[in-house]
């Protein structure tokens, strides 16, 4: 029996054997061109699930038809499916962060009145919304009178903080007070403040509001103190530096507290009247109005 030489080595095999195996690989490829449309669709659907790539199923589909219109290359094919994919995470990424920080409303820069914003130019705000405060580790201060954009300002930079892939958390300080004093209590203090030393930006809101006792004013000097040039903090007050000495019990911690504060800071006082009695006119309420809780 005549014997056929395999050109990639020394080894031979019968000339039948050959050709079987030459059939053999033309009709592997021709049933793999017989695949339909729809068995194509289902293994990339499995494909997309066993990823966790849910948005990756939708662009292959809605793109195909704009690849084979504008003559694509596969690689330019599967650069625009991957960035559809990546946009979507983020997307969600950024709406778990916001959802995880626990803010009381969900506000944005975007929203903000700028007219009413009296303290804050527009260049000052375009500024902070760069977040380069938070990738330099320093802070972002709003100081100012009640209803004046300084929550509003926080939480804004806040959520684009989040939408931007940073981990924020939000309290009023008498929240985050609590919140230590609780670890305090617990044996945990130096733990949890670790923990909160991974995000990258916290909100502090409301200092000034109810003033500390000691115990309380050493734990909130300790969350500022452990973040100082490692993380960003994001305070609003309604009273000025010279009178946080009232707010802490204390002109040394407080001074010590604002040293850290301000050393990598924005410092912003806002101006105007209340932005939430806007346009009210107070003085037509009548007298005889009760309260009905």
């Amino acid at each position: 029996m005549p014997r056929t030489p395999i050109a990639a080595g020394d080894d031979e095999v019968p000339a039948d054997e050959a050709a079987a195996a030459e059939e053999t690989v033309p009709a592997k490829t021709a049933a793999v061109g017989r695949r339909t449309s729809q068995q194509t669709t289902s293994d990339l659907a499995f494909l997309a699930r066993a990823m966790k790539a849910p948005a990756l199923l939708d662009a292959a589909g809605r793109l195909a038809e704009r690849a084979r219109k504008e003559s694509w290359t596969h690689a330019e094919y599967l650069v625009a499916v991957l960035q559809r994919e990546v946009s979507a995470r983020e997307s969600h990424g950024g709406e778990a962060r916001v959802r995880a920080a626990r803010f009381p409303a969900i506000k944005t820069i975007e929203e903000l009145d700028v007219t009413h914003l009296r303290g804050l130019t527009r260049q000052q705000l375009a500024h902070l919304g760069t977040l380069d405060f938070i990738a330099g580790k320093e802070n972002a201060i709003f100081l100012g009178p009640p209803g004046t954009g300084k929550t509003h300002l926080a939480i804004g930079l806040a959520v684009r903080a989040c939408q931007a892939g940073h981990r924020v958390a939000f309290a009023t300080a008498a929240e985050w007070v609590d919140r230590l004093g609780a670890a305090h209590q617990a044996g945990r203090l130096a733990d949890e403040l670790t923990r909160l030393g991974r995000y990258p930006l916290i909100v502090v809101d409301e200092v000034g509001y109810i003033p500390f006792e000691a115990e309380a004013a050493n734990l909130f000097f300790q969350l500022v103190s452990n973040r100082y040039e490692r993380a960003s903090v994001i305070v609003t007050s309604n009273k000025p530096f010279g009178r946080w000495g009232e707010v802490f019990g204390d002109e040394t911690v407080a001074a010590a507290m604002i040293d850290r504060l301000v050393h990598h800071a924005e410092v912003h006082s806002l101006k105007g009247d209340s932005y939430r009695m806007r346009g009210r006119e107070l003085g037509r309420i009548p007298t005889d109005t009760q309260d009905n809780d």
